[in-house]
């Protein structure tokens, strides 16, 4: 059908047309292009700039954050004494390392030796603080008598002084305390600081001359692309003319179509026919498609899956389809027993969770339903005779949890009839497959039968 729609589209192409203008515009579209590349270039000229800088602030930054937590973890190692702190602040120095790690990636940009001596400079006064640190790490310890084994290696292994030794905990404590919160530590920090705004205010200045003539280039670039945009726009205008004629008045009338909700008028150039074609062509298939769900709309009230009346206007439908399936009949085996036996709050939960089984185990292309009182029925489309493993291996899984439940509720078991259609739900398909299902039942139950093996 669909080649046949084909070979009946006639009509000019647009394409050959718009073929003419197009060639007119090449030339145009290749200077504006070239003008576009040229801007493109001054434009990651200025983007490296600028990424320099941030990456340079960045690391700056992070050079102040790595002494800035070593100062953190000194700090409420002194006041609460908690090894963790100790740990940490090692760790940072010796496997994180923040701060060498930033310099070192510094050290792929181009800036000014000077601003490399005042991140260096930062650095190296951030290391001095280390060995103050450290020490006054180790008066804590020595304080609190804490093992040496429990100690980091570069706490354990310093030597207080001799006058430091003959304090007391709580003189080694108050010392310990001073030295990292003192003024003499704090103006050290400060010089570091001073030390990462200087390098800031130097990459500053270089990075916004290197701006400034990226941005003169660009501007020029911008200038120049800007006059061939004004001559392709003119031959832009004149397309549009065209358009307006060729195209805009078939595509009002499509438009309406769509708005009135039927076919397309098949008309216009060969483009909008192809077009107005293939919508019909979908047009078609969502109005089956709508319908269908309809009909699918009817659901069983206690199970929540298709009822009877629903089962069979699908079938309806599918009778003129041209694919292969299969349908499933399944019956309860022994449910008046279990309604009886357990009352009929128990088997309305037995019939819910075969429903759920089947609509978990099934694909949801497939259509399971209640067709009775205990009877179900599932129709698989898209599946032949050769993939019957498929089936047995789905009913063995619903088979297996209804035998051994979990849930508090009673062993079930199905007998399930199973036959094949190649082409759609001819007549016979039911008929098969409830041959196949009093098969089984009057074989003990508790089992499935194809039709075919009968």
């Amino acid at each position: 059908m669909k080649d046949k729609k084909q070979k009946n589209v006639r009509g000019v192409r647009i394409r050959t047309i718009n073929g003419v203008m197009i060639f007119l515009a090449c030339v145009l579209y290749i200077l504006v292009i070239y003008a576009t590349l040229q801007v493109s270039l001054r434009y990651d000229e200025l983007v490296s700039a600028t990424n320099n800088y941030i990456a340079c602030e960045k690391n700056a930054a992070i050079v102040r954050e790595g002494s800035d937590y070593l100062t953190e973890e000194v700090r409420l190692f002194a006041v609460t004494a908690e090894l963790r702190y100790a740990n940490n602040y090692m760790k940072e120095v010796n496997q994180t390392k923040r701060r060498e790690k930033a310099l070192e990636e510094l050290g792929q940009f181009t800036f000014s030796q000077k601003a490399g001596e005042y991140l260096e400079a930062a650095l190296f006064n951030s290391n001095k603080l280390i060995s103050r640190e450290l020490y006054a790490m180790k008066l804590v310890s020595v304080a609190h008598a804490y093992e040496k084994k429990l100690l980091p290696k570069e706490v354990g292994d310093i030597q207080l002084t001799a006058e430091d030794s003959e304090l007391s905990p709580e003189e080694m404590l108050l010392k310990a305390q001073d030295m990292v919160f003192n003024d003499t530590y704090q103006e050290a920090k400060e010089e570091i600081m001073g030390d990462i705004g200087q390098f800031l205010d130097d990459i500053v200045a270089e990075m916004g001359q290197s701006q400034s003539k990226s941005v003169h280039a660009l501007q020029n670039m911008l200038a120049q692309q800007r006059g061939y945009i004004s001559v392709l726009f003119v031959l832009n205008i004149m397309v549009f003319v065209m358009n307006i004629m060729l195209v805009m008045r078939p595509l009002r009338l499509y438009i309406n179509c769509i708005k009135e909700g039927k076919l397309m008028q098949i008309t216009g150039s060969y483009e909008f026919q192809y077009l107005a074609l293939t919508y019909n062509d979908i047009f078609e298939v969502n109005t089956a498609n709508q319908e269908l769900l309809r009909h699918r709309a009817d659901h069983d009230p206690l199970t929540g899956i298709s009822n009877r009346g629903s089962f069979d206007r699908l079938r309806e439908l599918l009778k003129v389809s041209s694919n292969p399936m299969a349908l499933l009949l399944i019956d309860v085996d022994e449910f008046k027993k279990i309604n009886d036996g357990y009352g009929h709050n128990t088997g309305d939960l037995v019939l819910k969770k075969v429903a759920g089984l089947l609509q978990d185990q099934f694909r949801s292309e497939d259509h399971p339903a209640r067709i009775g009182g205990d009877e179900f029925a599932v129709i698989m489309t898209d599946i032949t005779p050769e993939r019957k493993d498929v089936i047995i291996h789905k009913l063995s899984s619903i088979g297996l949890e209804l035998k051994n439940p979990k849930d508090g509720l009673p062993k079930v078991t199905l007998s399930v009839g199973i036959a094949f259609s190649p082409k759609g739900m001819d007549e016979g398909l039911y008929q098969q497959s409830d041959k196949a299902l009093y098969y089984v039942k009057e074989h003990g139950r508790d089992g499935y039968k194809f039709y075919d093996e009968l």
